[in-house]
């Protein structure tokens, strides 16, 4: 083993026995975990432990699911995992829109559930060495510091909104399809559907709208979307 820090986990999940379980699965992964019983609690606790990836229940004591992601994301960019017994696509997409960056229904296998944490915490990584960092009049985007800046203010967006508009942003005019989108931004370990892409783009619309006339995301009704220059 080397020598550097294990990753913090924070679940906040009032069913002792999941959190139990899903705590034995991440120890065993060599993660570093806290735990919170309710919505009030999880904030607190990730203002004082500053995790590396939250794994978010929604029907929680005090203050929801729903509430705390969208507290956690006034301040902060950890990577969240939203863990529901609903199945439906209102709740998921609720969610997604929310910030979380996936979703996983209960119950899960531990493969899966770990499976999927490596995948987000890889993608809030941004590994690449070389600078990344494209401008366009009134945007820039920079992915070695993760900030997305407008009119000269950064504004905070979650690590895959970043990894979307930086991809597109960097093939302009390119078309690109939701199928290509979730291959070469999400990745081949996604276990999510085309959906996402959709909801993704809509959380960047509403930061990008009306930002400037020389560039913007645009539908291409039954192929997918492109950022395209003027």
């Amino acid at each position: 083993m080397s020598g550097a820090a294990p990753k913090k986990a924070l679940i906040i999940e009032d069913e002792a026995n999941i959190a139990e379980l899903i705590r034995l699965y991440l120890e065993k992964d060599g993660f570093e975990v806290y735990t919170a019983d309710n919505g009030a609690r999880g904030i607190s606790e990730a203002e004082r432990v500053r995790p590396d990836i939250v794994l978010l229940d929604i029907m929680l004591p005090v203050m929801d699911g729903w509430d705390v992601c969208r507290e956690l994301r006034l301040t902060s960019s950890v990577p969240i995992i939203m863990l529901t017994a609903k199945t439906g696509t209102p709740d998921k997409v609720s969610g997604l829109e929310l910030g979380a960056d996936d979703y996983i229904t209960k119950p899960f296998e531990a493969r899966e559930l770990i499976a999927r944490i490596h995948a987000v915490m890889r993608r809030a990584a941004g590994a690449e060495p070389a600078p990344r960092r494209l401008e366009f009049p009134e945007l820039a985007i920079d992915m070695d510091s993760f900030e997305l800046i407008i009119r000269g203010a950064k504004v905070e967006a979650p690590p895959k909104e970043m990894e979307l508009l930086f991809h597109l942003a960097s093939s302009p005019n390119r078309v690109f399809t939701r199928n290509q989108l979730l291959d070469e931004v999400w990745g081949f370990d996604y276990f999510g559907d085309s959906r996402t892409v959709d909801v993704h783009i809509k959380r960047l619309r509403e930061k990008l709208e009306g930002v400037s006339d020389k560039w913007s995301l645009k539908t291409v009704w039954g192929v997918g979307y492109k950022f395209e220059t003027r």
